[in-house]
């Protein structure tokens, strides 16, 4: 188990790379070379610090039957619902540019949806009643529960926003982060990374 003077933490050794400007199957093909089957958990042992020259060395060690590492290598996709599927593809197609991902089983699926590329993952949009209510919900989405997703400019999607007149609240810790909701009241956040 655990604690806070030597804790367990997963390392994530996959390289970062940004999918934008892939096509469809170049996406899956990065997608599923990127979940990996095993990976690589390590716990700190210990920390010897050089206070002289200010540098940290950290002994590593593989840990040998975690019976909790099930294998978690990242998020996939995140589902939303909505009440209309057209006017939710509107706002995630053409006011956020997020392209569909044919290769997804649209039609193998008792309701109507549609998978929407986020980088290497996906949103599963999802025509299916809200138990949610619409109204009475934080205005500012960071005190609801909410999607992440990172970008590279903020300043440019406030200005996408404010052209299509979508309201939005910026973070209020102050660091590059704008939070909006879509047609259905799902908060999404866009952090700048």
């Amino acid at each position: 188990m655990a604690s806070i003077f030597r804790p367990s933490i997963s390392l994530d050794l996959r390289p970062k790379v940004t999918c934008t400007n892939l096509s469809t199957k170049e996406r899956l093909d990065f997608h599923n070379k990127s979940l990996r089957k095993e990976k690589l958990n390590i716990r700190l042992r210990g920390v010897k610090a050089n206070q002289a020259q200010g540098t940290s060395v950290v002994t590593e060690e593989k840990e040998l039957n975690n019976k909790t590492d099930y294998g978690v290598v990242g998020v996939h996709h995140v589902g939303l619902l909505c009440e209309n599927l057209e006017r939710s593809l509107e706002f995630y197609q053409n006011t956020l540019g997020l392209e569909i991902n044919e290769a997804r089983p649209h039609d193998k699926l008792p309701y109507r949806g549609a998978w929407l590329w986020v980088g290497s993952e996906m949103i599963h949009l999802m025509e299916l009643p809200n138990p949610d209510p619409l109204t009475g919900r934080p205005e500012h989405g960071g005190r609801d529960r909410h999607a992440c997703i990172a970008i590279r400019d903020v300043s440019v999607l406030k200005e996408i926003l404010d052209k299509a007149g979508i309201a939005y609240t910026m973070s209020k810790s102050g660091r590059p982060a704008i939070f909006t909701r879509d047609p259905d009241t799902n908060a999404l956040e866009f952090t700048q990374v």
